[in-house]
């Protein structure tokens, strides 16, 4: 590797352009711009003493930007969407029709026991914002019928920190 490439014309080079004194492709301190975003995420004790205000999921907004995995957005102009993709299912319990049948043998009275109801939710909320020309989508897992009113008021103040 260490011999010059001798099929190489003076004009083409191949991989990112190298600067003066600085070092190769994939050393340390390579070429800008390659790789993952830089200063994008949000680290304790950096981000100058900036306290988060709201946290949706991934999404962290601060008091001027907007911090997400992928980078930073700017907060004015931001805007917000929410999606409910999850489900509420109603179902008797399995325990609830044993003792149905149990008690309906001795007295009617185990019928009642066939209205016992139990709840469960599945699915997400999809949260996305988009801002200064990029966006970011994030899932929110349901815990329950309350976690979109919740997530909707979080969404509102977001909104109307972003007006």
């Amino acid at each position: 590797m260490s011999q010059p490439n001798p099929y190489q014309d003076g004009n083409y080079q191949w991989g990112p352009a190298q600067g003066q004194g600085a070092p190769g492709y994939g050393y340390p301190g390579g070429a800008p711009g390659y790789g993952y975003p830089q200063g994008g995420a949000l680290v304790p004790g950096q981000g100058g003493g900036a306290v988060p205000l709201l946290s949706l999921g991934d999404i962290t907004v601060l008091q001027d930007r907007i911090v997400t995995p992928a980078g930073e957005l700017p907060l004015k102009g931001a805007v917000w969407n929410a999606t409910d993709m999850s489900r509420t299912e109603e179902k008797i319990p399995t325990h609830a029709v044993v003792l149905a049948i149990i008690f309906f043998i001795f007295c009617l009275l185990g019928l009642l026991f066939l209205l016992m109801k139990e709840k469960k939710t599945t699915g997400f909320i999809q949260v996305s914002v988009t801002s200064g020309g990029r966006h970011h989508t994030t899932m929110i897992p349901a815990q329950g019928p309350q976690t979109m009113p919740q997530v909707m008021a979080q969404l509102n103040y977001a909104r109307s920190l972003s007006s």
